[in-house]
């Protein structure tokens, strides 16, 4: 049975989704809980394969891991007691045996959390909606073989919380893609950009890629696909961490709600 399950992470300890030799990354500690339950042997065959990669740092409230195994129920009743107390699923489902967290989602939704209380949050609001649509996100992004031109469906920006954030949703992103844009919205909010600034860099791909906002106030939102998930239940040990965390990074109250 193949299935998927939806995924929260606190970052800060994490050097990333993706495995890395000698490293701490949530694939890795996800690849190892699976391991210890046999809930199967091999990655490959087993097509274990995550919706999208985060950095060190970025935290993480609607990825999406898929495998096919021959143990659901148990892996749906201990995965949890598995992880460990920053990684946890929040729901699970059966998925036809042909899907694919990463190319069949349908949006995907990040959120970045400003931390600075005197940005002009009326210009930032401004500055986001520019991101719409299909544009080429070269200076917005590391350099990578893929696209560059992405369409981003959404953009905005506005206080939750107490917090100032940007919500955008595209179909897919760049690497650093969000930071960039992130770094470039902060810009603006103090005053050191302007709208003509940003849609200069836009609209030309000659030149210096921008910086990157922090990692740690970048949270992988949401990833939609036509299915629908069961909520699963959090253990006393990942309550306890959760509660801890939630006083100790304002900004994580969201990400460690339990849905």
């Amino acid at each position: 049975m193949r299935l998927a399950f939806r995924v929260s992470y606190i970052g800060t300890h994490f050097y990333g989704l993706q495995m890395q030799p000698g490293l701490r990354t949530v694939e890795g500690e996800f690849l190892n809980a699976c391991m210890e339950l046999n809930l199967f042997s091999d990655r490959k065959t087993a097509r274990f394969a995550f919706s999208g990669r985060t950095d060190r740092g970025v935290h993480a409230r609607g990825q999406v891991c898929a495998f096919t195994t021959e143990h659901p129920k148990r892996a749906i009743s201990a995965i949890n007691r598995k992880l460990p107390v920053d990684c946890w699923c929040t729901g699970w489902t059966e998925v036809d045996d042909t899907f694919h967290p990463r190319s069949d989602a349908l949006t995907r939704t990040y959120r970045y959390y400003f931390y600075d209380t005197a940005l002009d949050a009326e210009k930032m609001k401004n500055a986001a909606r520019l991101f719409e649509g299909t544009h080429d996100f070269t200076r917005f992004s590391k350099p990578e073989e893929n696209n560059p031109k992405k369409t981003i469906l959404s953009s905005d920006v506005f206080e939750e919380d107490d917090f100032l954030l940007l919500e955008i949703t595209g179909h897919s992103f760049l690497w650093n893609m969000v930071r960039c844009i992130s770094y470039a919205l902060l810009e603006v909010g103090s005053h050191r950009m302007t709208n003509e600034n940003i849609s200069t860099v836009l609209n030309s791909t000659d030149g210096p890629r921008l910086p990157v906002a922090p990692a740690e106030g970048l949270v992988f939102w949401d990833s939609k696909y036509n299915i629908e998930f069961t909520p699963m239940a959090v253990y006393e040990k990942d309550s306890k961490y959760l509660f801890q965390i939630r006083k100790k990074y304002a900004c994580l109250k969201k990400v460690t709600e339990i849905l």
